[in-house]
Order: C-alpha cells, then structure tokens, then sequence
C-alpha cells in the first residue's frame, strides 16, 4: 500500500500526457529512445526526460542490446481507479438543449474523426517516404557511411539537435566511439556543432 506522498509523487508523473502515452506504449512491447521518439512523435531530448524521471520512480527500467543502446520496459505497472458519484441535486437541461448539445457534439465527433483518419493516410504516407530515404542514404551512401551507427547518429539528428551525452544515450556508443564517429561525419561535411550541440550541417542555413 502506497502512502499519500508517494501517491501524490505518482499521480504528478501521470498527470504529464506525454509519460502516459510512453507508459501505454512500453505496455505494447519494450522500445528504445528512437522508437518512443517516432511512435510518440516527440523530440529524443524530451523523452529521455520524461524516462529518466519514471526510472528514479522505479516504473521503467532497461536492458542493453548487442550493440549498447538502452531499450526500456516497464519494471512496475501502475493502474489507478476512480469514483465518480453522481448528484442527485444537478439541474438537467429541458429536452430540446439536450438534443441540441448531442447534435452539436455528434457533428463535432464525426469533424474530429475525419480528421484523425486523415492524419493517419498521412502519417503513413509520411513513414513510407522516410523508409524510402533511409534506403536511398544506405545505398548511395555506403562509401562515407562505415556501419549502422553512423546511420542511427544521422537519423538521431535528422529529428533534433542533440547534445553530446543524448547523442550517446540514443545511439549507446561509448563516449570515445561517439567521439570518433562524430569526427569523421564533420570531415565529410555530414554533421557540425555548436558547442556542446550537434546538429545536421547546414540545416539552419535551410
């Protein structure tokens, strides 16, 4: 049985929409930060945030795969319940208002859900031509590209500039391999930094 600071300290992480939708989906499957970060349409920054905060909680936790990058789990569930009870002393609506906000909200519903299904023919034509460039930079970029990690570090960046130590939580590079890696993509003129920060050469020039 949880005490009442603990279950305020829970109910301060789940009242963040952002660590719901990262707890729903660890629920589905383990992911890694990248993963998250598309699925959730968020930046990797942010979701490295809100997963260390649940970590110190001790609701998530990680392994490590073959190649060192962290990919997270679910370590304690949490599942609340809540009592509505319903006054006996509210005044309804006379009938013809009632009608009128059904109407209105069935017109909005069907609004809102047109255009959900909408973003989805997007968003999966959208995933389609990012698989699509991800093949096309593999393919014509094998000469400068030496390994996946080189293509996960570029695509980290293709969604955010990022700092030296997320750059190392999301790819799982040790700091002296990221360090080396991050050399030879500034040689070839892929990637530049402004102190601490990395980010794709010239995109703000774009």
């Amino acid at each position: 049985m949880l005490d009442q600071e603990e279950v305020s300290r829970l109910l301060d992480i789940l009242g963040n929409r952002n660590r719901r939708r990262i707890i729903d989906l660890l629920r589905q499957k383990p992911c890694f930060v990248t993963e998250i970060s598309d699925r959730l349409v968020l930046s990797p920054k942010v979701v490295i945030e809100h997963l260390a905060m649940m970590e110190r909680e001790q609701i998530i936790t990680f392994n490590q795969d073959e190649r060192r990058r962290k990919y997270y789990f679910l370590f304690n569930d949490i599942t609340f319940s809540v009592d509505l009870k319903r006054r006996d002393d509210l005044i309804s609506l006379p009938e013809r208002s009632q009608q009128a906000v059904l109407r209105n909200g069935l017109v909005m519903l069907r609004r809102l859900i047109s255009a959900r299904e909408n973003l989805i023919l997007n968003l999966e034509q959208i995933d389609r031509d990012i698989d699509l460039k991800i093949h096309d930079m593999l393919k014509y970029g094998k000469d400068i590209l030496q390994n996946e990690g080189d293509l996960d570090l570029l695509i980290a960046l293709s969604h955010y500039d990022l700092t030296f130590e997320s750059l190392e939580e999301l790819t799982g590079m040790s700091s002296s391999e990221l360090n080396s890696t991050l050399a030879r993509l500034k040689k070839n003129g892929l990637v530049e930094n402004q102190g601490t920060t990395y980010n794709l050469s010239g995109i703000h020039a774009e």
